[in-house]
């Protein structure tokens, strides 16, 4: 028996003893008990999406019923950003929470982090899961962890020239704005000690344009990207020397790509949704949860049930299966117009303005420049021009003042929807 096949087993029986929202569901599906045969499982158990787990919570709150144990058992709270659907509450029990320290202990231990590495968590101690299993593994780890939330951007770049850090954890866009503030600040020792930058929390460290971006702000840093979600917990990272491949953590957890339409699994260097269920978040585990993001199978044979290695995801996070929008006829990712703004290094930051309808719909884009000495007009038409032909369409681009768009320390919300 794989190590793989012994975990779902006992997450099997562990949610059909004691957790009374899988028990709905594997009945309801016509499962009497937990002895389902490993090969059996995708055919047969079904899938969980995200809007059971909030219509679960609205039914039974304020925690909803997928709790396997007692909730003395229970150690840990969490809440997710509610970007796309209501906030879903989380529990852990301190088992889960051990056992999401071990997949970053893995993770760490690929990308080559030390007990030596001094560690930055730039970003804000809030109730979603963020980097907080990051940085209790880094100090597990034996690291200097240094926390930074609560704090300036100025304040964050004080501390990490001050302690010397090694490794930044932060999100890509707040990447970027740190080696923005720095850059207006006039300083050139920046980056000089930061060896490895993980990002994470929203696509891009995957994206060629975007870490080519980043790579430019921190000279000498090894930029790492890292995928997970609070509801399901670290579960993909990436090793050296393969910058547009995410990993998930085989030990951890079973992947699944599906046709988000059909719900079958799609062929080699396909694009469909991720599914993962995790295998060691006994108290609130996910069991073939439909994550809405969008990956690419790789080339060749499906990867056989119980294999250790750990699946690739060429090209990392490509986007959301709900975040596609519709223009004139044209299926636009944002992630893909991100890309494109991102490969121009002029760009400070931008907002895309989408109408969905009325006589001006489609979309606008308002963008900030550094430095361009009044040629702002010239650039805006390039960019303009490089989306018509990345997209075939004409989408206005608008230089606007700098500092007057919104900064970002966790996920990005660039695209705002216009009723009007």
């Amino acid at each position: 028996m794989s190590h793989q096949e012994a975990l779902l087993r006992d997450l099997l029986r562990t949610v059909w003893e004691g957790n009374a929202f899988y028990q709905r569901k594997m009945r309801a599906n016509g499962i009497e008990g937990p002895e389902i045969e490993p090969g059996e499982f995708f055919a047969s158990f079904p899938l969980t999406t995200k809007a059971e787990l909030v219509g679960d919570q609205d039914r039974h709150p304020p925690y909803g019923t997928n709790l396997s144990f007692a909730m003395s058992e229970y150690t840990r709270y969490w809440q997710t950003s509610g970007t796309s659907t209501a906030p879903i509450r989380w529990l852990d029990t301190r088992q889960s929470l051990n056992w999401m320290l071990d997949c970053w202990d893995y993770m760490f231990a690929a990308m080559g982090v030390t007990s030596r590495d001094r560690v930055l968590a730039a970003f804000s101690f809030g109730p979603f899961l963020g980097f907080w299993t990051a940085y209790e593994s880094a100090s597990r780890l034996g690291c200097l962890c240094l926390p930074g939330g609560g704090m300036s951007s100025e304040a964050r770049l004080r501390m990490l020239a001050d302690n010397e850090v090694s490794v930044v954890l932060c999100t890509p866009t707040y990447a970027m704005r740190l080696g923005e503030v720095a850059r207006k600040a006039g300083s050139s020792g920046l980056t000089s000690s930061v060896r490895y930058l993980i990002v994470a929390g929203e696509p891009g460290g995957s994206i060629p344009a975007t870490r080519k971006r980043l790579g430019e702000m921190w000279p000498g840093a090894t930029v790492f990207d890292q995928y997970g979600m609070t509801e399901i917990g670290p579960a993909a990272y990436q090793r050296p020397g393969e910058p547009d491949t995410l990993r998930i953590v085989g030990s951890g957890y079973i992947a699944e790509i599906i046709d988000p339409a059909t719900l079958r699994p799609v062929g080699p260097g396909g694009t469909g949704e991720l599914v993962l269920t995790n295998l060691g978040r006994l108290g609130s585990p996910l069991l073939r949860y439909r994550t809405g993001d969008l990956v690419r199978r790789p080339e060749g044979p499906a990867p056989s049930y119980g294999e250790s290695a750990d699946l690739a995801l060429p090209g990392g996070i490509i986007g959301r299966a709900d975040d596609m929008v519709v223009v004139r006829g044209v299926n636009v990712y944002p992630s893909a117009v991100d890309a494109l703004l991102h490969g121009f290094p002029e760009v400070t930051e931008f907002r895309v303005l989408h109408r969905a309808a009325g006589p001006l719909s489609g979309l606008e884009i308002e963008v900030e420049f550094g430095q361009l000495d009044g040629a702002a007009g010239e650039k805006a038409a390039e960019i303009s021009s490089a989306l018509r032909v990345s997209l075939s369409l004409r989408i206005p681009v608008k230089p606007v003042p700098q500092g007057s768009l919104p900064r970002f320390e966790m996920k990005a919300r660039r695209w705002m929807r216009c009723d009007s």
